[in-house]
């Protein structure tokens, strides 16, 4: 039975370094034999459905493996099902309408999101910024926006998330990406 993933890359398109132009990743993922491949952005957004029993895991190793192969770099990439992209956007611990899609972030991660990897984090000496923890994820809330958020520095410290690969996104992009693996 035919599922839909989103493959989420990290760290691509970024001031004209590690390009990967997004038809050109979309013939890549047809070329391991996925179908109604899509991409959203220039910044590493691809959804598609697959006949492939195989898990996210071996699915995500067939992406960057045929990603370094086409493109001659290795690029981290994370391949989740459209129903666990549902489950994180509805899980989402702080209120999410009529918010902008720069103040709020999920933090995808490659294994779980160990509480004990966040416990010397000072939230209140953050505040109004804030985050939790989900299930492979970490909310991020910033409400001046990303870029001056000092809790997003503390937060994915090579210390911190030693071990994992880390890739965000912000919230208009993660609700999209959800609709985009429902209409599959």
């Amino acid at each position: 039975m035919a599922k839909t993933y989103a493959a989420l890359l990290r760290g691509i398109n970024v001031s004209g370094h590690r390009k990967v132009p997004m038809p050109e990743l979309r013939s890549v993922l047809e070329g391991l034999g996925h179908t109604n491949v899509r991409t959203y952005l220039q910044s590493g957004n691809a959804v598609f459905t697959t006949d492939s029993a195989a898990g996210e895991d071996e699915l995500t190793t067939q992406v960057e493996d045929a990603i370094e192969r086409h493109f001659g770099f290795r690029v981290d990439c994370l391949v989740r099902d459209g129903a666990y992209l549902a489950a994180v956007a509805d899980a989402c611990p702080f209120p999410t309408a009529g918010i902008e899609g720069k103040q709020l972030h999920a933090f995808y991660f490659s294994g779980p999101a160990d509480p004990e990897r966040f416990a010397a984090i000072d939230q209140e000496a953050h505040r109004p910024q804030a985050f939790a923890l989900g299930d492979r994820v970490l909310y991020l809330y910033v409400p001046e926006g990303l870029g001056r958020s000092k809790l997003a520095e503390v937060v994915t410290r090579p210390s911190v998330v030693k071990g994992l690969v880390v890739t965000a996104r912000n919230w208009n992009t993660v609700v999209k990406l959800v609709e985009m693996t429902r209409e599959a």
